[in-house]
């Protein structure tokens, strides 16, 4: 179910704890679905609200808070389904709904007014919270982590998937994060054994995508289970191809894709995004990047690129860029002025470097064309490494603009083709990191004595795990959802939602991870400390959480 206005009505707010659901020692999805409709009612009290106040543009904080209660609430929804499979399902719907709703709480209590909502407005849920907020049953959580319940290809594509990232990509994992070294080799062309950047890549095109409500859905499995084992080296390296096949795939010609499309499934081209500016990051619609028609060193159409570009991920090894830049001179027209091209390179050498071009003819001068790539160096996240590359008079063919001449202008929505589904991928790079981190807590804490007993055998250790499952498994059933609506044609909203929530979500959770490993956790001789600084990037790239929320969540729920 798309995210939707509806026609309830502020009343409902006030419905008594005795006509939301009766107490139930054991798990009650009635009740579950009872406390979410109210949690999604004030939600939509809050959205009447906020066009009142002003909007986003105004009310930030509370279009913030909005956003991320709307996006909450969503998972908890997604999650009915989950909870009536059994009742280790059921007790995770509970438990995380519980979280969900003692969150807005704290959202609402003191700014009733400005969300539209009576005082009191969650009281009716209010012994739903407490029990299945209760220290106990969250602590009897520690270990149940829940079924995933996927089809039997898509379990297949799991546990191909997390054998891969178990056998090769994890053993390099710690060094490459520790020496801030490069993607070994042997991962790239083991996935591309394993066909992992040809999942989106339709059939006929070389790829394995052959449609069905599956498609994306494979594509976030495989995902988690590489960014497991590392999300520098192993979740994130699918992400950038992904990236272009979809925005091949909206707008390429015939001839593009089948020139692009075999190549980035086989990894033959590994392209590396190059959107962000120094002055315009998550503000696509502003760059300034040029390309201008020019006649290339043998006489063929093409354009010079000149500009600079930053944090573009993977922009040393790849073979190609995925370039925005503005073909329209008139900056009025924002984003109708962008166009997206294809722009080859040689693969540098190191953690820099600079390339040159045969000259070309611009306005009667001849130009070498230049392409010099900064490192950026970041506390996490490596092994791709992020750069500034600047570019002049870079000559690129005109075949190479996305669309050709029916491209011109359309870049900007061929780029945000490729995101909604990064936003979805990034969420699933965010559940592998939060497993790993389960993981690495659950085991850490069962064999670490402490005063005399295990730390698990503390109360408040196993509340802190039982809270990580249930977290964990509503994120992954939410981006399975969204990857059965993206599948449809459906879901632009709920990547981004899924993106806002599981992404701060694994900040919490690694952190916790960290926490129960006491002062091990912040040595390096535990990868929890890696998992932590990983974590923290999710929520800034792929769409900054602040500008998601703002101008694109609140908006939309809006609209």
């Amino acid at each position: 179910m798309t995210i939707e206005r509806s026609a309830r009505s502020r009343g409902r707010h006030q419905r008594s704890a005795d006509t939301l659901y009766s107490v139930n020692t054991s798990p009650d999805m009635i009740s579950t679905a009872a406390v979410i409709d109210l949690g999604d009612a004030i939600v939509e009290a809050a959205i009447t609200s906020l066009a009142e106040v002003g909007g986003p543009d105004v009310q930030q904080a509370f279009a913030y808070d909005l956003a991320h209660a709307a996006s909450a609430v969503a998972t908890a929804r997604s999650l009915l389904d989950y909870g009536a499979k059994g009742d280790a399902e059921a007790r995770i719907a509970c438990a995380f709904t519980a979280d969900v709703l003692h969150d807005l709480a704290g959202k609402i209590l003191g700014r009733e007014t400005l969300w539209g909502v009576a005082p009191g407005a969650l009281e009716g849920a209010s012994q739903f919270i407490a029990q299945y907020r209760d220290p106990d049953f969250l602590a009897s959580l520690a270990e149940a982590s829940g079924p995933l319940h996927l089809s039997d290809d898509m379990d297949m594509v799991r546990d191909t998937f997390r054998a891969f990232a178990s056998d090769v990509i994890a053993p390099h994992a710690e060094h490459v994060h520790r020496t801030n070294g490069d993607v070994p080799e042997e991962i790239i062309t083991g996935l591309a054994e394993l066909g992992a950047f040809g999942l989106s890549v339709p059939a006929e095109y070389g790829g394995f995508s052959e449609g069905g409500l599956d498609e994306y859905v494979a594509m976030v499995v495989a995902t988690e289970e590489l960014s497991r084992a590392s999300l520098g080296i192993g979740g994130s390296l699918i992400t950038r191809p992904e990236i272009l096949t979809r925005a091949l795939v909206k707008g390429g010609t015939e001839a593009q894709k089948l020139t692009w499309l075999p190549k980035l499934a086989a990894a033959e081209v590994m392209p590396a995004v190059a959107v962000t500016e120094p002055d315009y990051g998550s503000d696509v619609a502003n760059i300034k990047v040029t390309a201008t028609a020019a006649v290339g060193p043998n006489g063929e159409d093409g354009y010079v690129i000149n500009g600079v570009k930053t944090w573009c991920t993977f922009g040393a090894r790849a073979d190609a860029l995925a370039l925005l830049a503005r073909t329209d001179p008139d900056r009025s027209k924002t984003h109708k002025g962008l166009s997206l091209f294809i722009v080859p390179k040689p693969r540098g050498e190191g953690h820099g470097f600079a390339f040159t071009q045969d000259a070309v003819d611009v306005d009667g001068t001849a130009r070498i064309g230049k392409m010099e790539g900064r490192p950026i160096d970041t506390i996490g996240y490596r092994g791709m490494h992020s750069y500034e590359i600047a570019l002049e008079d870079w000559w690129v063919p005109a075949e190479n603009l996305v669309g050709e001449q029916d491209g011109l202008g359309r870049g900007f929505y061929y780029q945000m083709e490729g995101f909604e589904n990064g936003r979805l991928q990034t969420a699933a790079r965010a559940v592998g990191v939060m497993q790993a981190a389960y993981e690495a807590a659950l085991d850490y804490a069962q064999n670490r004595r402490v005063f005399d007993s295990n730390v698990y055998d503390y109360q408040l250790t196993r509340v802190k795990l039982g809270r990580m499952a249930a977290i964990i498994q509503a994120s992954r059933q939410f981006s399975y959802h969204v990857a059965t609506l993206m599948a449809k044609g459906e879901g632009a909203t709920e990547a981004s939602m899924v993106k806002a929530y599981v992404c701060k979500a694994a900040e919490w959770v690694t952190r916790e991870a960290m926490q129960i490993h006491g002062g091990m956790g912040y040595a390096e001789e535990y990868n929890v400390s890696r998992l932590f600084v990983d974590a923290r990037v999710l929520s800034i790239f792929e769409g900054a959480d602040e500008t998601l929320c703002l101008k694109v969540i609140a908006r939309r729920l809006g609209a």
